[in-house]
């Protein structure tokens, strides 16, 4: 006698993977329906089908929004990859792929190298398979001197504090808002409003990534705090564990944050009232020079990366 499979689940939809990825990423149902343009009872609806389809809670409800779970947080990154193929099957039919070959230089600071490059890179490679690529990681200062120097065709970096403006030409790519990582259990996880004087007694994790120091210094001085560093590191990694682990808290871009640490700890994200800073990651060039092809090419990828995210 033929076996029938028992458990035969509705297949879930793109559109529910859009909204759970919108939710991931915004921390709420309200910002996700706004930045989808869609009504939050859609969104709710879509969250629900999809656990119900998957068998397990992607969210923990609780009265500040919602928290993504550990199977949520996994079934983001398949998630992602689904949307992400969708998109390159689109764009592989909107103009006849790069098979002209060439090369492509790029820069990239080592905050984007680690959080944008891989599926930018990704993207460009199933778009343009004939281009050879190389890549260089270094600091946004020198980055800028090879590109005004005509020794890079284009960099991805944080450019919310690029110095040569009049040479080079920037396009955003992404706007990451600074929030506050915590350990479970720490008492702010449950204030209803986070202060910088809350922040200003608790010691502090701090990243020291060229564009990240920067922009905490302008930060801290900003805000008036004389903070307890109690660490400073350049691995985001170590600050995930130790900020994990309860030896202080951080303040970072959300673009890095993701919730659990390397030994599987759970690390909350809090915004804080006042005027933080973002951090803007974008493409930059040089002002003037004709971008070959397979540069125009790679911007046109990332563009397109741009405008999935903000459907």
């Amino acid at each position: 006698m033929r076996r029938t499979c028992s458990n035969q689940h509705m297949a879930f939809t793109l559109r529910q993977l859009q909204y759970f990825v919108a939710v991931a990423e915004q921390g709420s149902v309200t910002r996700a329906a706004q930045n989808l343009s869609i009504s939050q009872s859609s969104v709710t609806e879509a969250l629900k089908e999809l656990e119900s389809d998957l068998g397990v809670e992607l969210f923990e409800r609780h009265p500040r929004g919602l928290t993504i779970t550990h199977n949520g947080h996994q079934f983001l990154r398949h998630a992602t990859k689904i949307l992400a193929t969708v998109s390159d099957a689109r764009t592989s039919f909107s103009g006849k792929q790069n098979e002209s070959g060439g090369t492509l230089n790029i820069g990239v600071t080592s905050l984007v190298a680690g959080y944008v490059l891989s599926d930018l890179l990704a993207r460009y490679r199933r778009a343009c398979p004939g281009v050879e690529v190389s890549a260089i990681e270094d600091n946004g200062g020198y980055l800028e001197h090879l590109l005004v120097g005509g020794e890079l065709d284009v960099a991805v970096m944080v450019i919310s504090n690029l110095r040569d403006r009049m040479a080079l030409q920037a396009e955003i790519l992404e706007t990451s808002p600074y929030r506050l990582w915590l350990p479970m259990g720490h008492p702010l996880v449950s204030a209803d409003i986070i202060s910088v004087a809350d922040i200003s007694r608790e010691p502090l994790i701090m990243l020291t990534i060229d564009e990240i120091e920067e922009n905490t210094g302008k930060l801290l001085t900003a805000l008036g705090a004389r903070p307890h560093v109690a660490f400073r590191t350049r691995s985001v990694e170590a600050v995930r564990s130790l900020v994990a682990t309860g030896a202080g808290v951080a303040l970072l871009p959300d673009l890095v944050y993701r919730p659990w640490s390397l030994e599987g700890d759970r690390i909350e994200s809090r915004d804080v009232s006042g005027s933080l800073p973002v951090v803007q990651v974008g493409m930059v060039w040089r002002k003037g020079s004709s971008l070959p092809q397979a540069a125009r090419d790679f911007v046109g990828v990332a563009e397109s990366m741009r405008t999935g995210r903000q459907r």
